[in-house]
């Protein structure tokens, strides 16, 4: 927790907002989709969604293969609890539907489904994308698959497999993916063998998220090996995420956003 704190105090010092930024590119992004506060009718599914979930009071047993949770002591785990403190904020939630609305990508990787909560907003961002989400615990993947049928997510495939078991088919491999959010180990080692191996499937417009890049010392140098990779062009640092663009046309630029 320390960590955290030191680690945001530094953000906060170095953040800027859209008047700092020069990029055409992501002044854009700011202005039109980061800063759009304009209300969506698919916010009202996300929050409903979302009640759906904080009501549930079942308890599943979670198999757990990421770095593990600061929450939870047990694996036995209430629905309402893995929503409450695992899942993606209401605010996370309407950005990352922004984010997909603004690109409009069609086909959409998430890794790490949890309870679905990112997914709907996947989702929802573009009905016409194809959303592939994977999550490795059968019980939690059970829970998303349920919810997202009954909210009418039905361009969502649900794979339950371990990530990196997936990412090396040669399925995967031979997809270009438009937009791929992050958010299903939050190690070193995990992040950056899921970054080469989702690499051969990037095109100019390629959008990636990784959640909680400053979830420790390790994530913080796996996003900086990851900002300094020579086909990354432009990244942005909101703190809890960070995006990765790959836009050759683009000078190597990096951000620190205020979002």
């Amino acid at each position: 927790m320390l960590f955290q704190i030191k680690s945001y105090l530094s953000f906060l010092w170095h953040s800027k907002n859209e008047h700092a930024v020069h990029s055409p590119f992501v002044f854009n992004l700011l202005t039109k989709c980061f800063y759009d506060k304009k209300t969506k009718p698919e916010y009202a599914i996300l929050k409903k969604y979302r009640k759906s979930l904080l009501e549930n009071k079942n308890f599943i047993e979670v198999t757990d293969f990421g770095a593990g949770s600061r929450v939870f002591k047990s694996n036995r785990r209430q629905i309402s609890k893995i929503a409450q403190t695992a899942g993606i904020s209401p605010k996370r939630a309407e950005l990352l539907f922004r984010v997909t609305n603004y690109f409009k990508p069609e086909n959409i990787l998430e890794i790490g489904t949890s309870l679905g909560l990112a997914t709907s907003a996947l989702a929802l961002g573009n009905r016409k994308a194809k959303v592939v989400t994977i999550e490795g615990c059968p019980n939690t993947a059970n829970v998303a698959q349920n919810q997202l049928a009954e909210f009418d997510c039905n361009n969502v495939e649900n794979v339950i497999s371990e990530f990196e078991s997936f990412l090396i088919s040669e399925n995967i491999q031979a997809t270009n993916y438009n937009l791929i959010y992050f958010d299903g180990n939050h190690s070193k080692k995990a992040t950056l063998a899921y970054f080469d191996l989702l690499l051969p499937t990037i095109d100019n417009d390629s959008v990636w998220i990784f959640d909680d890049v400053h979830w420790s010392e390790d994530m913080e140098e796996a996003w900086e090996i990851i900002k300094n990779h020579p086909q990354v062009k432009v990244t942005i640092d909101t703190f809890q995420w960070g995006f990765v663009f790959f836009r050759r046309e683009q000078p190597k630029e990096h951000f620190i956003i205020r979002a």
